[in-house]
C-alpha cells in the first residue's frame, strides 16, 4: 500500500504524473489531500480551489483508490495511523533532516520513502502568482 499527500490546488500535470507514478509503484494508492487549515499555517494562505473540490478531482483518478483529509504534518503520526508500506514524495525533500530521520524510523517499522522528481516547470504556486498578477491581488 502506497500513500502520498499534497494541496493539489489547481490540479495540474505534475500532479497527475506523481500520482501515476506512485500507482505503478504500489498495488493501492491512498492520497492524503490538505486541509485548508493545514495549508493556511504553513503556508499563511489557503488553496483557491475549496477542500471538497480537490478530493473529488483527486478521487474521480483511475490511479487512486482511495482519499483522506491530511489535517497535520507529522509523517510518523500518518503512518501510525494509516499503515502503508511506502511513502512516495517530491526528490526536493530527500536529504532533508526530516526526511532523513523519518527514513530511519519507516525502515525499522518495514516501510520506506521512495523519492519522484518534482516537476519543476509547472506548480500552483506559479499558477496562483499568475493569477495574482492578472487579478491585481484578487486571491489573496
Amino acid at each position: 500500500m502506497g500513500y502520498t499527500t499534497g494541496v493539489f490546488d489547481m490540479f495540474h500535470i505534475g500532479h497527475l504524473h506523481i500520482l501515476k507514478k506512485a500507482r505503478n509503484h504500489c498495488d493501492y494508492l491512498i492520497v492524503g489531500v490538505s486541509s485548508d487549515e493545514l495549508v493556511q499555517s504553513y503556508k499563511g494562505r489557503t488553496p483557491i480551489i475549496p477542500l471538497s473540490d480537490r478530493m473529488e478531482i483527486i478521487m474521480s483518478l483511475e490511479c487512486v483508490d482511495e482519499v483522506i483529509i491530511q489535517s497535520h504534518r507529522d509523517k510518523k503520526r500518518q503512518f501510525n495511523d494509516i499503515g502503508y508500506d511506502v511513502l512516495f514524495v517530491g526528490d526536493d525533500w530527500q536529504g532533508s533532516d526530516i526526511f532523513n530521520e523519518l527514513e530511519e524510523y519507516l525502515i525499522k517499522h518495514d516501510s520506506r520513502v521512495e523519492y519522484f522528481p518534482y516537476t519543476k516547470k509547472v506548480s500552483s504556486t506559479k499558477f496562483r502568482h499568475v493569477l495574482e498578477d492578472i487579478n491585481h491581488g484578487e486571491y489573496d
